[in-house]
């Protein structure tokens, strides 16, 4: 890896972060694209840039963070399941699933599919207009469940939240702000661990690499997150769908 790649790896993030077409899943076929060897220290990387594009959602959020408790409370109470699954398949999940491309793409293309029954299914279903102090606690803990399976990668946290939310009867945009809200402290915790265990092995150079990809991620981020806000006021996810879908076949096709 060099500087460009870390800039292109960061631009991929903070694109993919918060759209339901997996970012975690973009970055393992980028590096496949980029013909970058899957080591340990990537796939730390691409945890730990992840975090630049989280960070834009406080840059964002923070009067909203400040003010309501009651939304913090919510988040910690959906932060919960998804620590205890991740802390439970963290090894699992890191040797066998994160740098698989077979299960990016399975993910990916199984994944489309289900958006674009899902939404064709939920089409017509009224949804509740309260805001992100209207989630119960229990809505709240059934999200973080359905945020826990984006641990395979390509599953797409932003996709399992907000579909989770959605089949609860939750405001598409009320649960989409409370996806970006809830990928704080998930995103934090997995960056603090993965660079807690890998670290000490890092070089020089890897840290500047790891700082580089962090920058590009956060600002590209706040971009995305400001049109997906829009696009979401006008348009389902069916679009994302057919896109992964399209993505798998042309990654098999030009490989």
């Amino acid at each position: 890896m060099d500087l460009l790649h870390a800039v292109i790896f960061g631009i991929v993030e903070g694109i993919t972060e918060f759209l339901p077409i997996s970012s975690t899943g973009h970055l393992i076929l980028t590096a496949r694209l980029l013909q970058i060897a899957q080591t340990d220290f990537l796939k730390s990387f691409e945890i730990a840039i992840q975090l630049g594009a989280i960070l834009s959602v406080v840059a964002l959020y923070w009067r909203r963070l400040l003010v309501d408790f009651k939304v913090l409370k919510l988040v910690a109470a959906a932060f919960i399941p998804t620590a205890v699954i991740g802390l439970a398949f963290y090894k699992l999940a890191k040797k066998f699933l994160i740098g698989n491309s077979a299960v990016v793409l399975w993910a990916l293309f199984l994944g489309g599919i289900f958006l674009i029954i899902f939404e064709l299914l939920h089409r017509g279903k009224e949804e509740n207009p309260g805001g992100l102090s209207d989630i119960s606690y229990k809505q709240a803990v059934i999200v973080g469940f359905f945020q826990s399976i984006a641990i395979i990668p390509g599953v797409s946290r932003s996709a399992a939240t907000i579909c989770g939310g959605l089949a609860l009867g939750l405001k598409r945009k009320t649960i989409v702000e409370f996806s970006f809200l809830l990928a704080v402290p998930t995103m934090l915790a997995a960056t603090v661990l993965d660079l807690f265990k890998s670290a000490g092995g890092f070089s020089c150079d890897q840290f500047i690499f790891l700082m580089a990809g962090f920058l590009v991620s956060f600002a590209v981020a706040i971009l995305s997150i400001k049109f997906f806000l829009k696009f979401i006021q006008r348009h389902d996810f069916i679009v994302f769908g057919v896109y992964r879908i399209v993505l798998v076949l042309a990654f098999l096709f030009f490989k």
